[in-house]
């Protein structure tokens, strides 16, 4: 506001100083060629100065701290906080949806992660023999990308699948190529953010198979095969579980 009557003012006396300009006689049709071009350059210095003047005050108000736009009548004011509104908000809670979530919404995705480490369970039993198993971590990761939250990349089929053997595989190889400790830890992990990059695989839970695979001693004897198992193969169950929770939560509604 201030800055528009700084030019309202200065308009002003810059009329006064042209409307005391003076003229000498001059006939009729020279004097109104004249008048109009006096006019026309009158109104353009003006507008000349008019700019400069706003132009200078928005120099001064951005050099105070503050910045002014104008943008077709619309002043809006920004200060050095605003930019970090959006490193804090990060660190607040979502805002609440329109409609909270059903009952039906948050039954069948937990009865999904229930039957599917339930059934895992059971394969351990039989696998124990040959002392692998299905239950791993990584898995009730995968779970819960699948059932709460479906409609993600991460979620997407391709992105699970290429992940989940590519990481594995790095996993495999860092192992036997440096061996334990934590130089091949962290060249794994590396290498596998890289690969699901490189492949526009993202897919979170899958970082964590080669670290997996590097400490878990039992899981050395499956060398390459870990690429397959119990990874992969734990998510083609995971899957088919994920197809009938999201049947129930379609159609079946409480």
């Amino acid at each position: 506001m201030g800055t528009q009557l700084r030019a309202a003012s200065c308009c002003h006396h810059i009329n006064g100083l042209f409307s005391t300009v003076p003229t000498l006689s001059t006939p009729p049709a020279v004097s109104s060629l004249h008048s109009t071009d006096n006019l026309n350059r009158r109104q353009k210095g003006i507008l000349i100065l008019e700019k400069s003047v706003i132009g200078l005050s928005l120099k001064k108000e951005i050099r105070g701290g503050r910045r002014r736009f104008g943008i077709n009548g619309i002043v809006a004011s920004s200060s050095s906080n605003v930019a970090a509104a959006p490193f804090w908000d990060s660190w607040k809670p979502p805002q609440k949806a329109s409609s909270d979530p059903s009952l039906s919404d948050i039954l069948w995705p937990s009865a999904g992660a229930f039957a599917a480490m339930a059934i895992l369970g059971k394969m351990d039993q039989i696998l124990a023999p040959k002392g692998v198993s299905m239950t791993i971590a990584p898995l009730g990761a995968v779970c819960a990308v699948l059932f709460a939250s479906p409609s993600t990349p991460a979620a997407r089929k391709y992105n699970m699948f290429m992940a989940q053997i590519g990481c594995a595989a790095i996993g495999v190889v860092a192992f036997t190529l440096l061996g334990p400790g934590w130089l091949a830890r962290s060249t794994a992990l590396a290498a596998s953010i890289a690969f699901m990059i490189y492949a526009r695989a993202a897919h979170p839970p899958a970082a964590s198979l080669p670290l997996l695979f590097i400490d878990g001693v039992k899981l050395h004897r499956l060398n390459y095969w870990y690429a397959l198992f119990p990874g992969a193969a734990g998510c083609v169950v995971l899957c088919l579980i994920q197809e009938i929770v999201c049947y129930l939560k379609d159609n079946v509604k409480f």
